[in-house]
């Protein structure tokens, strides 16, 4: 099986030094490499590439095989680092926490414990802000419109 701590420096070199970070890192029993990545000012197939390149030359087909995809945390993908959430300030999200709650609204802001949302609509225009600590998150999306 593929050593995920190899693969996880293999990323950290790469990245170090750019607005780049990992999302998520999977690797299956049968060496299905899965990276999602994002970046501050966001993500380009040519990074993905870059990146795709790094990880295939470090790693030896001849012991053992795998496959490998190095793509975007997309739009679609909930946020899963407060890192995403600081650079969707201003994004309009959909929150979902462990205690079921859902709300959608703007998101104000995001610190090191929580973000503030700012719920949308006539019916919420003087409400005041909500706060969700990190912890209690379920599921935090970017809501997208066209």
């Amino acid at each position: 099986m593929i050593d995920k701590l190899h693969v996880l420096s293999v990323i950290d070199a790469a990245l170090q030094g750019t607005d780049k970070f990992l999302v998520d890192l999977k690797i299956t029993s049968d060496n299905r490499i899965n990276v999602a990545i994002d970046g501050d000012n966001g993500i380009v197939i040519d990074d993905c590439i870059a990146l795709s390149r790094q990880i295939e030359n470090s790693l030896d087909r001849d012991v053992e095989d795998f496959e490998l995809n190095v793509a975007s945390a997309g739009l679609d993908s909930p946020l899963k680092l407060k890192r995403q959430y600081k650079k969707n300030i201003g994004q309009e999200l959909s929150v979902t926490t462990f205690d079921g709650t859902h709300e959608e609204g703007r998101l104000e802001d995001a610190d090191d414990n929580q973000i503030t949302l700012r719920l949308l609509g006539k019916k919420h225009k003087n409400a005041e802000p909500l706060h969700f600590n990190y912890t209690d998150i379920k599921t935090a999306k970017i809501i997208i419109k066209f």
